[in-house]
């Protein structure tokens, strides 16, 4: 007979690889399984980590106006509002670890950082969760352990700062923007445009749009190709919607009432040719670019010594400077010890370095009558060439030239800890600091 029953070479090698592929298909399925099972623990623990730097930022921003608080209350008697920047980062971390757990998961508290904790007022909390997920090993009843990390930062931000609507960096302006109707702005000038807006439509039934904020060089540039006459649109690095104070506006029918009252807000209008670019020009005065609304800080704030009320009031009537900013920053500078002096050569209540106190005709730094009327001098300048409140103490601080070179406050931690420590005591003179809104960052 020429056919056979009996497998042939070529039938046994066919069952052969039936039979491997269905072991494979089998083992995929398990490992399929497996690989599930780990991705829903890995999705678990890293929910749980997001969570725990929520919960922290959270009660960072409960917390945060406590730091700005003045230590004591009067000499000898401690202020039970202040908190330390130690007690601030452990209200965060344990907040950490509370909302980990809450979410089944345990976080050790050395997985919970602060990045900029060497700021005055850190922002920031990075959180690194290890966890073990439990997974059903192939072929086996038995369960395997594979070690998950999950990490998380959350931040305090300007509120109307978003992921969809980033910070300014680099060019002009480098820094946090406030938005209003879709527009980037520098954080002082959205509550100047919102007092401006609000009298618009009182007064005259006007609706205020704002046809363009802040633009990026590499945006001043696609702009200036599209139409290339420097009449109309200024080239790149020349336009100042750059620094961030600049507002384009409409409509067209608002262009007179913004001529004769924009300057009420600390608006100017910055071309004749353009009636609608106006930008916010404010030199000092008692409204403090952004940090109040003038009325509330003319008078001085409760931690300033009784014997220099009338001396810094004095200065800052002469100079035309808000007394309760001339306060803020003498509370920084020295605790009001006219007798100060810092390792790098800065002397009196003031803190006036040997050169600029000379440049300043100040011939005794440490009488604080004389260092307070030159520093109430020193910030009228330095306002009306930054426009800034912020700007003018990052220079105060580091010096013009570090400030004029970027438009920005320098990346300097010593001085942006100082603006910052002296925003968050205007605020809690009476000012209203920007509303910190929490939010995931990578």
């Amino acid at each position: 007979m020429s056919g056979s029953n009996e497998p042939g070479p070529e039938n046994g090698q066919a069952l052969v690889l039936m039979l491997g592929a269905m072991a494979a298909v089998v083992l995929g399925a398990l490992l399929l399984g497996a690989l599930g099972n780990a991705l829903g623990a890995r999705t678990g623990t890293q929910r749980a980590a997001d969570l725990a730097a929520i919960s922290a930022a959270r009660a960072m921003r409960q917390a945060y106006p406590r730091l700005f608080e003045p230590p004591f209350l009067r000499p000898g008697v401690p202020n039970p509002r202040h908190l330390s920047r130690a007690a601030y980062l452990a209200l965060g971390r344990a907040a950490a670890v509370d909302g980990a757990r809450r979410n089944g998961r345990r976080l050790d508290p050395g997985g919970v950082s602060f990045p900029d904790a060497a700021s005055f007022a850190p922002l920031r909390v990075h959180v690194e969760l290890t966890g073990r997920a439990r997974v059903r090993a192939p072929g086996r009843g038995a369960r395997a352990s594979l070690r998950v990390v999950a990490r998380a930062t959350a931040a305090l931000s300007p509120a109307g700062g978003s992921a969809a609507f980033p910070d300014a960096s680099g060019e002009g302006y480098s820094g946090p923007l406030a938005y209003r109707q879709g527009q980037g702005m520098r954080p002082d000038v959205a509550p100047a445009f919102d007092r401006m807006a609000a009298a618009a439509r009182r007064e005259a039934g006007i609706s205020l749009l704002i046809v363009s904020g802040y633009r990026s060089d590499a945006e001043q540039a696609r702009l200036f190709a599209a139409h290339p006459d420097p009449r109309w649109v200024a080239p790149p690095g020349q336009s100042l919607h750059r620094l961030g104070t600049e507002l384009d506006l409409g409509p067209a029918s608002a262009y007179g009432w913004l001529a004769a009252n924009a300057h009420r807000f600390g608006f100017v209008q910055r071309y004749s040719w353009e009636p609608w670019h106006y930008g916010l020009a404010l030199n000092a005065g008692s409204t403090s670019v952004g940090f109040g609304d003038g009325s509330r800080l003319r008078s001085l704030p409760a931690f300033v010594p009784a014997g220099l009320e009338r001396t810094i009031s004095e200065a800052a009537q002469r100079w035309n400077v808000s007394a309760a900013l001339l306060a803020a920053q003498l509370y920084a500078e020295s605790n009001f010890n006219p007798f100060a002096e810092s390792g790098a050569g800065a002397q009196g209540i003031a803190q006036f370095m040997p050169a600029t106190a000379a440049s300043y005709g100040l011939e005794d730094p440490f009488d604080p009558a004389a260092s307070i009327d030159a520093q109430a001098h020193l910030m009228r300048d330095l306002l009306r060439r930054f426009a800034s409140v912020p700007l003018a103490l990052a220079a105060y601080n580091a010096g013009s030239g570090a400030v004029a070179a970027c438009g920005c406050i320098p990346p300097l931690p010593e001085t942006q800890a100082y603006v910052a420590r002296i925003l968050g005591l205007l605020g809690g003179a009476g000012g209203a600091p920007a509303e910190l809104a929490v939010r995931l960052v990578a």
